[in-house]
C-alpha cells in the first residue's frame, strides 16, 4: 500500500489559510488529501492581521511578526481582495463599506477558514527552526520548536509550502548622523498607533504605501507637521496643509535633517518606511528567495514553485496589488500539483515559462500596467484549476478608480464605495467619515446608523 504523503505548511497567515482552505475544498469533492500539518508561531492564525501591542519580541521571545497598528483601515477597496467562493455578503449578511478596518478584515478571513473546519490542522505556537532536504530520500526534515512545552521535534515531509509572507523583516538603512538624533526612531514594522504623534514634527523616510498611510494617520491624529522624504519620485498627492514631500535625506545633525536639495527641517520623531526584505531563517540559501520585493520574484515557476526543487512552494511571495484572492489562486494551483491534478513541466520548460513572464513584468513600467500584469498572472493560475473565475478586468478597473480617488483627495478616498465584482452588491457608506472616525473596533464599525428623531 502506498504511504500517505505528508505536507508541511509553514505559516498560518492569509496564504497558509488559503492553502488549508484549498485542500478542504478538494476533500469536499471526494479527493483523498495527504496528511497536512501547518506550523504557526503565533497563538492564532491571521498573520499580519493579528494586531499586537508588542514590538521586537513576543511573549515567547520570538520576533514579532505583525506590522499592524491601531486605526489601520484597508488602504485598498475590499472589492479588489474578495474571495471568489466566500464573499463579504456571505460573511456579514449585508453590505459593508469598501474600506473596513483591520479587525473587520480579520473577521472575514477567519470566518471563511472556520467554516472550512481546518483549524485542527494548525499547530499553534510552533516555530520552524530549520528545513533540510535529502537528495537520497527526496524528503524534507523540519526541526520544530513547540514554544509552549519547549520541546524540539524532527518531522519528515514529502513537500513543503512556505507561506510566512515577506512583510515582517524590516529593511533598516543607515543615515549619516542618525546617532545624534535625540528623538524616537522606529521602523514602520514597530509603529503601533499615531495618537502619540499629536503635536509632533514627524519625518517619514520612504515614498510608498507605509509612508502614505502612516502620514495621513499622523495628520488625522494631530501631528504638528508630517514630512515624507522620497528617494526616486514623490507620491504626488494633493497633500493637506501640514503634510509635504521632500527629496531624499542626506543626514542628521541632532534634530535637524538635511535633504539633497539643501532644505533643512527639525523633527521630533523619525519613522523608517523603508520596506521589507525576503527573510526565511529556516531555509538554506539554495531554497531561499533572493529577490527584491517585486511582482515576479526570480527562481519561482508560476510565482509559486521553487525552480531548484519543485517539491518546495511559496505562497504570497510577490509584491501585491491583489492579496487574498491571489493567495487563493496560488493555493489552488499548488494543491493541484500536490494532488496530481496538474502536471508540472520539466525544468527547461519551467525556466522558459518563468523567463517569459519575467520579461512581461519588466515591461510593465506604470502602475496601471503592473495591476494588469498581476491580474493576468492570477488569470493564468485560475485557468489551470477549478477555482471560480471572476472578472479580473473589473477588479483592475476598481484599482484604477481607487488610484484616481486618492489623487482627488488623499483624506477622503476611504469614504468612496464600489460594487462587489462577485455579487454585484454595492458597498454601503460607513456611518462616519473616515477622517472623523476614531474607533476602529468591529462593534463600532458594524453599528447601524441611528434613526433621526422627528422634529
Amino acid at each position: 500500500m502506498q504511504q500517505q504523503k505528508r505536507i508541511a505548511i509553514i505559516g498560518a497567515g492569509p496564504s497558509g489559510m488559503a492553502a488549508l482552505r484549498a485542500f478542504a475544498a478538494a476533500e469536499l469533492q471526494g479527493d483523498t488529501n495527504p496528511e497536512i500539518i501547518c506550523y504557526e508561531k503565533q497563538d492564532d492564525w491571521g498573520g499580519q492581521w493579528n494586531f499586537s501591542w508588542r514590538t521586537g519580541t513576543d511573549h515567547y521571545g520570538e520576533p514579532v511578526h505583525s506590522s499592524m497598528y491601531r486605526n489601520l483601515w484597508s488602504n485598498g477597496p475590499k472589492e479588489a481582495l474578495e474571495f471568489a467562493e466566500y464573499t463579504f455578503d456571505d460573511h456579514f449578511g449585508r453590505p459593508i463599506s469598501s474600506y473596513p478596518p483591520r479587525e473587520v478584515l480579520w473577521d472575514y478571513i477567519n470566518g471563511r477558514a472556520m467554516q472550512s473546519g481546518v483549524k485542527d490542522r494548525v499547530r499553534f505556537a510552533h516555530a520552524v527552526r530549520w528545513v533540510e532536504y535529502s537528495e537520497e530520500t527526496e524528503k524534507f526534515t523540519l526541526i520544530v520548536d513547540n514554544l509552549r512545552s519547549k520541546e524540539t521535534k524532527r518531522e519528515t515531509f514529502d513537500e513543503v509550502i512556505v507561506s510566512t509572507g515577506h512583510f515582517a523583516f524590516p529593511n533598516v538603512p543607515n543615515f549619516t548622523g542618525m546617532e545624534s538624533f535625540p528623538g524616537e526612531v522606529i521602523h514602520a514594522h514597530e509603529f503601533r498607533g499615531a495618537e502619540r504623534l499629536e503635536d509632533k514634527r514627524v519625518l517619514l523616510i520612504g515614498g510608498s504605501y507605509s509612508a502614505e498611510d502612516i502620514g495621513v494617520q499622523a495628520h488625522k491624529m494631530g501631528a504638528a507637521q508630517v514630512t515624507m522624504s522620497y528617494r526616486s519620485q514623490p507620491q504626488g498627492f494633493a497633500w493637506p496643509e501640514g503634510m509635504e514631500e521632500v527629496p531624499e535625506i542626506v543626514g542628521f545633525d541632532g534634530r535637524v535633517a538635511t535633504f539633497v536639495d539643501g532644505q533643512t527641517r527639525e523633527f521630533d520623531t523619525v519613522i523608517l518606511c523603508t520596506g521589507y526584505l525576503h527573510h526565511y531563517p529556516f531555509l538554506s540559501r539554495d531554497m531561499h528567495i533572493d529577490s527584491p520585493n517585486n511582482l515576479y520574484p526570480e527562481g519561482l515557476y508560476r510565482g509559486v514553485v521553487w525552480q531548484k526543487n519543485p517539491k518546495l512552494y511559496y505562497l504570497g511571495a510577490q509584491d501585491q496589488w491583489f492579496t487574498f484572492n491571489m493567495f487563493d489562486a496560488q493555493a489552488w494551483y499548488v494543491r493541484d500539483l500536490i494532488l496530481g491534478r496538474a502536471e508540472l513541466p520539466n525544468a527547461t520548460d519551467r525556466a522558459a515559462h518563468a523567463q517569459a513572464w519575467h520579461e512581461r513584468f519588466m515591461a510593465a513600467d506604470t502602475g496601471e500596467a503592473q495591476v494588469q500584469f498581476q491580474a493576468d498572472y492570477i488569470r493564468d493560475l485560475i485557468e489551470a484549476t477549478d477555482y471560480p473565475m471572476f472578472d479580473l478586468d473589473e477588479v483592475v478597473r476598481t484599482f484604477l478608480s481607487w488610484k484616481a480617488d486618492k489623487q482627488e483627495n488623499i483624506l477622503t478616498y476611504r469614504d468612496r464605495v464600489y460594487p462587489s465584482v462577485i455579487t454585484g452588491t454595492m458597498a454601503a457608506r460607513h456611518h462616519t467619515a473616515w477622517l472623523a472616525e476614531f474607533d476602529d473596533s468591529i462593534e463600532r464599525y458594524l453599528e447601524l446608523p441611528q434613526p433621526q428623531a422627528a422634529v
